[in-house]
């Protein structure tokens, strides 16, 4: 074999193992992943809440970004603001009515790339029935081994905000603000492999 031969066999290669390369799916720890919210209050204040419990999917792409996606469910149950009073309140029908509608959903539409570690993610975020679309702010934090499980792991935080009004949660607009700000954590693995 001549060197032509060789260096024309590497280069095939090559492109046959970046033709093959797949994106990873990892699955979403609840456990270090939260969603807190916060809104205007009379002027007077911005107090805050969050939701925990939270499941999905990130897809990732590092070869072609764009094909990357996420899609997202946060149980309404889980909503904690420190005032159990508030908590009841925004469970009931003239807010989330966690009884009709048990569940928030987030199901990327697109993915932009600002660089190697901004993205800007458009979804559908479906609350109480009603879906529209948001821009979540991504920031990838880390993407490597998760040093205790030893498979592979991401990590993100992300922003986003849009009118509550919008989703059928306009109670007390404008009085109490109707813009929710929204600060996103996660982490999320690859599942190892079950053992035989």
């Amino acid at each position: 074999m001549n060197f032509k031969t060789l260096a024309l066999g590497l280069a095939v290669s090559s492109v046959a193992t970046f033709s093959i390369a797949k994106p990873v799916t990892y699955t979403i720890d609840p456990t270090h992943t939260a969603a807190v919210f916060s809104w205007d209050h009379f002027g007077f204040s911005t107090p805050s809440g969050n939701f925990s419990d939270i499941q999905g999917k990130i897809v990732v792409d590092n070869e072609q970004p764009a094909k990357s996606a996420v899609h997202v469910t946060i149980p309404v149950s889980s909503i904690n603001t420190n005032v159990t009073a508030l908590d009841d309140h925004l469970k009931k029908a003239d807010f989330f009515d966690a009884a009709k509608y048990p569940n928030i959903s987030f199901k990327s539409t697109k993915v932009e790339t600002q660089n190697k570690k901004n993205f800007k993610i458009t979804g559908d975020l479906t609350i109480k029935g009603v879906t529209k679309p948001v821009v979540l702010d991504a920031v990838l934090n880390k993407q490597a081994e998760h040093p205790m499980m030893k498979v592979p792991a991401i990590g993100f935080n992300a922003t986003t905000s849009f009118d509550r009004s919008a989703f059928g949660l306009g109670a007390n607009v404008p009085s109490v603000g109707d813009k929710i700000t929204v600060q996103i954590t996660t982490e999320a693995t690859v599942p190892a492999p079950t053992k035989k």
